[in-house]
């Protein structure tokens, strides 16, 4: 398992950033020497930790607005903490079982304490503190505004996730720079010393050079104040349309470590799931053609009612099978292949979770691309993409190419990650982040036969990095095809409208 980065403090990229480094190196942390800045910063925070400004209900109205969306974003699993907690508002609304917070004013924390007795919240400053702990989701709601330096800030948020952790960080839209100088002068806001105010080219520049990446990224609110019948409509529909969403007042950004492995503590093993239902013909050539990945691989077949001799072929397969892979069949007892996957994953034993058509339109040996992607680190959840190289003449009919394309243009827009091919059925995942998705499925519901976009829903509800690996595309040689383009464009249909619910108009 790749350690967290180590506790080296980097240099200041402010001129006027005076760092004193008495003390590093015996167990102390640095201490920063405000500068007029800085100091106009701290005496604006510790205003605003006693005062509201004369028109306060815009104020509540996005901070309710960032808790709500912290508490929809966060897994339920993760432990969480908020630098720069404030009041403590966000970290309360979270039903996570750890929810911690820092903040430098010491009035804050106490305010806080008295309003929410249960939470932990401790007198610390985000670019100076070093916990104990790690946390597996850090909260930074529009601290880049106010910090003398960013990437210093980023720098050690990231020394305290733990591995697989997210940073979870939140900045006004630049074009709001105005508006809301305006809000301060008319008392709906309480004045700030001058800002930071980054475009999105700043912002991926400091995650870049801090060793961040961005995983999903949701702009909100278009009006900040509550008006019965108009504040939701544009805020919760209009605000996310292409286009308009440029406008909108916040970006939420999810962050992870750039490149980190999260490995067991040996070579992982790998399970590679079958569904197979009227495939005979396909499964000596699967097994002969499977290569061996990790520590161990091991092949499950799930056969789902063939009319065929698939099953007794799988069995006579592995009684006369002497080679490397560990070779296993099961029957499905429900319909579909989302059914026959979850059959498979439940009996899976390896660490991470390979899905192979049986149909062999994606070749058995492109497998250890996607092997080779997820212990480098490069990403969470990787899935094939069939659209990016030429395919052969009958791999995929016309219709169900233009509704492929048209689909996943709909799905990139609705997850707000790119998604080539959203029904490529080569999917790989880390069986402990499966385990998580099964744990929080019911958010969704038993929404999906095919079990395509039971991953990529969970996926992304668990702010996993997502990448697609380019395959070829083989036309069949045994067999026919299980899909109906009409019966199953219009269940896609039907998977639009949830991601639609559940993910993107929230």
């Amino acid at each position: 398992m790749t350690p967290p980065r180590g506790w080296s403090i980097p240099r200041p990229s402010m001129e006027n950033l005076d760092v004193a480094q008495d003390g590093i190196g015996s167990g102390e942390k640095p201490r920063i020497v405000g500068t007029r800045e800085d100091e106009a910063w701290r005496a604006y925070f510790e205003r605003s930790a006693v005062e509201e400004p004369r028109f306060s209900f815009g104020v509540h109205y996005l901070r309710n607005d960032v808790a709500e969306t912290m508490a929809r974003a966060i897994p339920r699993d993760a432990r969480v903490l908020e630098v720069g907690s404030g009041p403590g508002d966000t970290l309360a609304r979270l039903p996570n079982a750890v929810r911690d917070g820092v903040d430098p004013i010491r009035a804050a924390v106490e305010g806080a304490k008295r309003r929410h007795p249960g939470l932990n919240i401790r007198e610390e400053d985000a670019l100076t503190m070093r916990l104990d702990e790690r946390y597996d989701a850090i909260i930074c709601d529009r601290l880049v505004h106010s910090v003398p330096d960013i990437q210093r800030m980023l720098e050690n948020l990231s020394r305290h996730l733990s591995p697989g952790g997210r940073i979870f960080l939140t900045c006004y839209n630049y074009l709001w720079e105005v508006a809301l100088r305006a809000g301060e002068m008319a008392g709906f806001k309480l004045p700030t010393p001058p800002a930071n105010w980054l475009g999105e080219s700043d912002l991926k520049n400091l995650f870049e050079i801090a060793g961040l990446e961005v995983v999903k990224l949701e702009d909100r609110m278009l009006l900040p104040m509550p008006i019965p019948g108009v504040s939701g409509l544009l805020n919760r529909y209009v605000s996310k349309l292409p286009l308009v969403r440029r406008t909108s007042m916040y970006r939420l950004y999810v962050l992870r470590r750039r490149g980190e492995a999260v490995l067991p503590k040996s070579l992982p093993r790998v399970s590679v799931v079958v569904p197979a239902r009227n495939e005979a013909g396909n499964i000596p050539k699967i097994i002969e053609r499977t290569p061996v990945m990790g520590a161990e691989t091991e092949l499950i077949f799930v056969e789902g009612g063939s009319k065929d001799d698939t099953r007794g072929t799988i069995e006579r397969a592995i009684a006369d099978y002497r080679g490397p892979l560990k070779l296993s069949v099961y029957g499905q007892t429900g319909k579909g292949k989302g059914d026959a996957v979850r059959v498979g994953f439940r009996e899976a034993t390896g660490d991470i979770l390979m899905i192979l058509d049986a149909d062999m339109t994606v070749p058995p040996e492109d497998l250890p691309k996607f092997y080779d992607v997820m212990v480098g680190g490069l990403s969470d959840y990787v899935q094939g993409t069939r659209l990016v190289y030429p395919m052969e003449a009958e791999a995929m009919r016309f219709l169900n190419k233009l509704g492929n394309i048209g689909f996943s243009k709909l799905f990139t827009y609705l997850l707000n990650q790119p998604l080539k091919d959203t029904l490529c059925g080569t999917k790989v995942l880390w069986a402990q982040d499966y385990e998580r998705l099964a744990a929080n499925r019911a958010y969704f519901g038993d929404f999906d036969p095919f079990g395509d976009f039971d991953l990529i829903f969970g996926a992304s509800k668990l702010n996993l990095k997502i990448l697609e690996i380019p395959i070829r595309y083989r036309d069949r040689t045994y067999g026919e095809t299980n899909i109906s383009r009409f019966r199953h464009g219009w269940l896609l249909l039907q998977m639009s409208a949830v991601a639609a619910t559940k993910l993107k108009f929230t």
